[in-house]
Formats: structure tokens, sequence, C-alpha cells
């Protein structure tokens, strides 16, 4: 009996039927691939939609013109065109083989050959294609029981798969605490740790981009461990250690308590030593964004003795709280509750205020209301009343110390 693809609402978005017409996939032209039909298979929400095709790159940019359908050439070099649907992309890749590669990027050539096509791909389970008529799967090496058993395969030898692109390293690790069970595949994990020297030709771009995709996947840890022992992030990042895996573990476990969704970020900072400066080089390195960059920071801060978490919140923010808090595995979990709809307000007085209470215009200003805002966050941020009460009490305290 022929596995069918299952239906669902993916398969009926907005405009799919007319770009599947244009692509004439009803003759066996275009097909779905990969991550769509994988996960439609394990009945996992379909997100990215990829067709691959026969037709060349200009051939499916003049069709989807000629049916009014957006083409974008965001990798026409390599036969990618994405066709702007209404809820969102689908990229269409034309059949490859690889002439050549450096580990980095490849040469290829176009083919009409499904099996060529799917050989250059990484592990079966993404291997797959579904005809979006029928249904009907094509499995050229084994992906459909690879995928039943969640076990993850290269296609192929591992290490020639992994000399073709040296990112597939760490998409291994990815996958693997995705979709793969306890069965590791020894020679694909010994052609990993053989190679992970070769991540360091990678752009630290595409690293960090796998890396928070990994740690951002519901259980990573296995993974984490095997790839902490294997010592793979060691020529990029030697700062990770089994005890950072251990601190991400506890953080997953903190996060579902307190019904919180993951953040890969936050377990970044897990993963590294606790040390601010660390944490902004290693996100300088990993190319991260300065906002990134200041979370990681801003999350392995040292506490300040005493502070409430609201009295937190209002000095680095929330999602800053929220990260420290979480991170600390000594903090009760209650103290996050007390967050819970609550949003940080703003001091009610500013300084002019003060000089109408008698206070002498300069230095004294500022810093009399950096007092008030410090009794204010002491008291837990009471009403303006109360404010008020604390502004007159330090202005006479400023005029006294003047006289």
């Amino acid at each position: 009996m022929t596995l069918l693809l299952p239906d669902a609402a993916w398969r009926h978005r907005p405009g799919l039927d007319g770009l599947l017409a244009a692509l004439d996939a009803g003759d066996g032209k275009a097909r779905f691939v990969g991550g769509a039909v994988r996960d439609a298979l394990l009945g996992l929400p379909v997100n990215d939609l990829d067709v691959a095709t026969v037709l060349a790159p200009q051939d499916v940019v003049d069709r989807l013109k000629a049916a009014g359908i957006k083409a974008v050439p965001t990798g026409i070099d390599h036969g990618t065109i994405t066709a702007v649907l209404a809820d969102g992309p689908v990229e269409i890749t034309t059949l490859r083989r690889d002439v050549s590669t450096d580990g980095r990027r490849a040469t290829i050539a176009y083919t009409d050959d499904w099996r060529e096509d799917a050989a250059r791909r990484d592990f079966t389970i993404n291997a797959l294609y579904a005809d979006p008529a029928s249904g009907a799967i094509s499995d050229y090496f084994g992906g459909l029981p690879d995928l039943e058993a969640r076990r993850l395969r290269f296609i192929g030898d591992a290490s020639a798969r992994i000399t073709e692109d040296h990112l597939r390293i760490l998409r291994y690790f990815r996958f693997l605490a995705r979709y793969g069970g306890n069965e590791l595949d020894a020679a694909a994990y010994d052609a990993c740790v053989a190679a992970a020297n070769s991540l360091m030709a990678l752009s630290r771009e595409r690293i960090a981009d796998e890396l928070l995709k990994l740690l951002g996947v519901a259980a990573p840890i296995h993974a984490l461990r095997l790839m902490v022992d294997g010592g793979i992030l060691t020529p990029v990042l030697p700062e990770v250690r089994m005890d950072g895996v251990d601190r991400v573990e506890t953080l997953i476990g903190r996060e579902a308590d307190s019904a919180l969704p993951a953040s890969a970020l936050r377990r970044l900072a897990a993963l590294l030593p606790h040390d601010p400066t660390l944490a902004d080089q290693v996100g300088a390195r990993l190319k991260l964004s300065n906002k990134a960059r200041k979370r990681l920071m801003t999350a392995l801060d040292p506490a300040v003795a005493g502070e409430t978490p609201r009295a937190l919140a209002y000095r680095v923010g929330m999602e800053g709280a929220i990260d420290r808090l979480l991170l600390d595995a000594a903090q009760p979990l209650g103290a996050i509750a007390t967050l819970e709809d609550w949003t940080p307000p703003t001091l009610p007085i500013g300084g002019g205020a003060l000089i109408a209470r008698g206070l002498q215009p300069g230095p004294d200003v500022a810093k009399a209301l950096h007092e008030v805002q410090r009794l204010w966050v002491a008291e837990d941020f009471p009403d303006a009343e109360r404010v008020a009460e604390l502004a007159d009490q330090t202005v006479s305290k400023f005029q006294r110390a003047r006289q």
C-alpha cells in the first residue's frame, strides 16, 4: 500500500492551487519536498513550504508572472525562486546535483532526475517528495522507515555529506534533538566528531543561526551532551562545558514550571559561564545583534542584594528580569509570578516639581530626583500621593544639607 501525504489545512492555502497549476504539478513537474512532507507525516504543523521542480529557474519565473504570482529571485543562481502568496512564501527550487563543493558553498548543475536531487540532500527524512494532487510519497533513500523509527541518518556516507557542507554537523544535532529517538547513528556521530574543526570555516552568522535553532527545540539536552562529549563546539565556542548543559536543563524545567515559552537566547545565556563580559564577547563572535548581545549580558549580570523582582524589572526591563529570575535556580518561581500582569510604571514626578518645592536649580535636582526614585522603588512603587511625600522629605533633606 502506497503511503500518502495526509490532508491538512496547509495544502489548501490561498493561491497554492494556482501556483501548482502554473508549475504543471499535475503532469509531475513539481512536488512538495523536505520539511513540509516530513512534518506532515509526523502530524506536526507545517510552516515552511518548499516545492521541487524539473522546470528551469527562468521558466519558473515566467510561469509565475504569467499566472499573476509575484516571483522573487531569492537564490536564482542556485535555482531557487520564492513565490509570494497571500499567507506566506513558497520556495521553488529546480532539481539539482552537486558538481563541486568546498564545504561552504556548492557548484551545482540542474537535472531532471528526482533521485539525483534527493542524493544531494542531507538526511533521509529530508529527502521525501510528495505529489501535490495524489499525495503519493517518493522515497529514494529509506526516509520513511527512518521517520517511523525516529532514526536520523545521513544520505549515503556521512563524512562525504559533511564535506559537502560543514554546517551539516550542527544540523545533525538539531535534527537529532527534534526528530531523533534514542538510537544514535554511531557512524554519523563519529563523522561529526572527526570533522568538528571544519566548523571554523563557516561564517559565524550561520553557526549562530543553527545553534539558536537547536537551543529553541523542546528537548535539546541529549544532543547538547553529545556535542560537549564529542568536542563539537570546541573550535568555535570553547567556553561551553557540560556544566552549561546542566544549567540549560535546569532552565528548561523552570520555563515549563512557570508556563513560559522557551527562549533560545535565554538558553544560550545558561549555556555560557556566568560572566556578562564573556557573554558579550561570545555574542560579538557569533555576530549577534546589539539587542541580542545586550540581552545576554543583562541575563548574566550579577544580582543586587535584596532587590525585589519588581525592582529588578524596573531597572532592567521585564524581559531581562524574567531571564535573570529563571536563570537563578535559587530564586523561587513565585518571584516570577509577582511580575504577571504588571508593567513597570513611570516615576510620577519630575525635576520641575522638586524646584517648585524650593530646591535650587542645578546638580542637586538630578541627585534629589534619583533619591526620590530610589525610595519609590524600595517601597514597591507607591501612588502619586506617597511620591509627593517622598519628594517633600527629599527636598527638605537637600535644603538642610546646603545650610
